[in-house]
């Protein structure tokens, strides 16, 4: 028996030196949703009803950006969620909770935070990411996408996607496209110029795909059915990776070639190369279900849990 436990701590050990730690941690003001990197800094979303910004190199926080707390189904005054976080010049879009269950949107800008629309748009928002200076795309839980005129305030357009419930979008680096993702398994592009569908990727996730990034012509899903999918749509080529656990998250490199995601019940993400499949690593100490993955470059990332840790790693 003792001989048993014996080799049951050494394998752990040795599976364990296996699996590359943080070189460094924020600690955000609650438990993380969203966020970005952008010049140098990163801007995190929180369950806390902040935004907090950290700048990149001396770890510390320089600004914090506090939404106004809601009333809850009770009437108490309660912290706004933040849904998701973007940035664009010296604007800082912020999607948040709002009363009776809708959602709303914030413009700070010069140390103000403006309202953009409130409670009483009855718009259930799941994501908001600028198009440019004057214009969100807004997605909605129901499957739909519109553009958004922030300085008009009406819509551009609206699009219904799917009759299935949304998951995730991603733009691509010019903007002028955006992969959409839901619970069908299928990725829809659409153009945001006038959101007509472009193309429509399927095959190779079987059901929900929690979420998808796209950077220099490659696609890559996260999805429900234990699949971290690649996609090159102009090369017409795709090819699944097969987890053991639900892949809640994804993330690539600024090239493409290389794929973060999480990869078991650990919280552990795996990354690879993406043309290969060739494995680079196994990266943890990660608390608790990883939410988003963020290459800074080709050698450095940083990854997100629902926990108050964004923590950062090194591929060398």
């Amino acid at each position: 028996m003792k001989l048993i436990i014996l080799l049951t701590f050494l394998l752990s050990m040795l599976f364990s030196s296996n699996i590359n730690v943080p070189v460094a941690r924020f600690a955000s003001s609650g438990s993380v949703v969203d966020f970005i990197f952008q010049d140098g800094k990163i801007y995190s979303a929180t369950d806390a009803g902040c935004v907090d910004i950290f700048d990149f190199k001396s770890r510390a926080v320089v600004k914090k950006i506090k939404v106004p707390r809601i009333e809850d189904f009770l009437g108490e005054k309660v912290d706004s969620k933040v849904y998701s976080v973007d940035k664009i010049n010296n604007k800082i879009l912020i999607l948040s909770q709002a009363e009776q269950g809708f959602r709303r949107v914030h413009i700070y800008q010069n140390d103000k935070t403006e309202l953009l629309f409130d409670h009483s748009e009855e718009l259930t928002v799941a994501k908001a990411k600028f198009l440019d200076e004057n214009t969100i795309l807004l997605a909605l839980l129901s499957d739909e996408i519109i553009s958004y005129d922030i300085k008009n305030r009406r819509n551009n357009w609206i699009v219904q996607v799917s009759g299935a419930k949304f998951s995730d979008f991603v733009l691509n680096e010019s903007k002028d496209e955006v992969v959409i993702a839901d619970e069908s398994g299928n990725l829809k592009i659409h153009s945001t110029k006038n959101g007509k569908l472009i193309k429509t990727l399927s095959g190779e996730n079987l059901d929900n795909v929690f979420q998808v990034d796209y950077k220099k012509g490659v696609i890559a899903t996260a999805g429900q059915d234990r699949r971290m999918v690649v996609y090159v749509p102009k090369a017409n080529s795709s090819y699944y990776i097969k987890s053991d656990f639900l892949v809640y998250s994804v993330g690539l490199s600024p090239s493409g070639k290389i794929v973060g995601y999480a990869s078991d019940e650990q919280n552990n993400v795996s990354l690879i190369d993406s043309s290969t499949k060739s494995v680079i690593g196994k990266f943890g100490g990660n608390k608790m279900t990883i939410t988003k993955i963020v290459f800074i470059n080709e050698n450095d990332f940083l990854i997100s849990s629902d926990d108050k840790i964004i923590n950062l790693y090194s591929v060398k």
